[in-house]
């Protein structure tokens, strides 16, 4: 079951972080803290819940030091409305491409699956029954008593207490799964034929429901499907489900949600900042995308297919390597909305021995787990893990800090033959890596270092 941020304190949401993170504990912490003031808002009562704003933070790093890892991992810990975006696929109003307000419709988007998927866990179990009726319908059809009375009154009432004791036998075999194999002709509602915007704005661009007008202009069509019983259980509760669906309901509370707790990663956010030494050209753009952003991180109304929403209480969460300009680069404004900076610190030898170990997704494990597909067990020794650690961060040094994606390129080189002649060539069922054989592997590349900037 999914905790919400109220049953997660600082501590806890930091503990969870610790679980795929190494290190950046000043990062974790501001993240950790941002997160618990969405709840701790919420609490304040009177006028002052809506003059407390919250504090976006900027985090600064180099490459590959667990800037999106801990954005991913805070949408999964934290039930709000989550976007990551990429700042540098958007444009200035005017240009072709998306504008900053698609940030918005995106999480409003995320938001309302959200709540939808939700509340159709709450009616499954009556979607589920309802589908089972329908499957009966069709396998054992009702018989109705007649309006006017006959001579034959008894052996129709015979024939209906029949048909039901039949159709109760019938339900229970639908529920023990009985009759999941068993092929079924059914009606199954064909949606409405969307309808494309032509031009440089798209109809969530331009805050329209298209799909819902063309629903509600064209008349639903059926068709017919020969299914099993257990697919066309499923198709039925999907469409039981959506009947019972209030979906004004799940827009209101979709929205509310994002107003309250919504929140939004951008990321690369350095590739559109403005150098001081540069003018003109794509920076135009880069300036004007900053001077878009603005009103929505401080605060404005985008409009949406599912109504207004108000960006005032959404949390920004930006992060860059920010290794050409600095922050001080953006423009001031859009600085003075980001007032936390958290410099995440480059990794070390150290570090890259926990991340090959420590974690529950460690690459060393997902390597393992690969190969044990294939019936073979790998065992990296502690002086071969400690060898990796060492070449990755030389080779960083060396060439380019591109931290901890260098064990992917180090690792895919040094058991690229055993990937490759598993099983046909290697039948063994148990291999040992040791730091002789990492030397065999890659010191001839660390050494050359021309080759290295090509391979590692």
């Amino acid at each position: 079951m999914r905790r919400t941020d109220k049953e997660l304190t600082p501590i806890q949401i930091v503990i969870e972080l610790d679980k795929y993170i190494i290190g950046q504990d000043d990062a974790k912490r501001a993240v950790a803290i941002a997160l618990r003031n969405r709840w701790r808002r919420q609490q304040v009562q009177g006028e002052l819940r809506n003059e407390i704003m919250p504090n976006n933070i900027i985090l600064i790093g180099p490459t590959g030091v667990g800037k999106t890892e801990i954005a991913r991992r805070l949408a999964k810990l934290s039930n709000a409305p989550f976007v990551k975006v990429e700042a540098s696929k958007f444009t200035e109003v005017g240009y072709v491409g998306r504008d900053v307000e698609a940030i918005i419709r995106d999480l409003t988007e995320g938001s309302v699956n959200m709540v939808k998927s939700e509340k159709a866990a709450e009616v499954q179990a009556k979607a589920v029954d309802l589908a089972n009726e329908r499957i009966l319908d069709i396998m054992i059809p009702a018989v109705r008593k007649p309006a006017h009375v006959s001579e034959d009154e008894d052996a129709e009432a015979d024939e209906v207490l029949q048909n039901q004791k039949t159709r109760d036998w019938m339900r229970e075999k639908l529920k023990n799964g009985d009759m999941d194999d068993k092929m079924i002709e059914f009606d199954v509602m064909q949606p409405a034929v969307g309808m494309q915007v032509m031009g440089p704005f798209g109809a969530d661009d331009l805050g329209i429901n298209l799909q819902e007008i063309m629903e509600n202009m064209v008349p639903k069509k059926s068709k017919k499907r020969k299914t099993s019983v257990s697919e066309a259980c499923d198709i039925m509760v999907q469409e039981e489900a959506h009947k019972l669906i209030d979906m004004d309901a799940v827009q209101k509370e979709a929205i509310q949600r994002v107003e309250n707790s919504g929140i939004v990663f951008i990321d690369e956010i350095d590739k559109i900042a403005v150098c001081a030494k540069s003018s003109g050209g794509p920076d135009v753009s880069r300036e004007g995308v900053q001077r878009d952003l603005l009103p929505i991180v401080e605060g404005s109304t985008v409009n949406t297919k599912y109504g207004a929403v108000n960006t005032d209480h959404i949390l920004f969460i930006a992060s860059g390597a920010f290794h050409v300009s600095k922050p001080s680069d953006l423009i001031p404004e859009l600085q003075g909305r980001f007032p936390i900076r958290v410099e995440l610190k480059s990794l070390t030898e150290s570090d890259f021995i926990k991340i090959l170990t420590l974690p529950q997704n460690a690459l060393l494990k997902q390597y393992a787990a690969l190969l044990q597909t294939e019936g073979v067990t790998i065992e990296f020794l502690e002086d071969s893990i400690s060898a990796i650690a060492k070449i990755a961060f030389e080779v960083n040094e060396q060439v380019e800090n591109i931290g901890a994606r260098r064990l992917h390129t180090i690792l895919t080189t040094l058991l690229d033959n055993i990937l490759f002649n598993v099983p046909d060539k290697m039948p063994k069922k148990k291999i040992s890596i040791n730091a002789a054989k990492v030397h065999d592997k890659l010191n001839a590349i660390v050494k050359d270092r021309d080759l290295n900037k090509y391979i590692l």
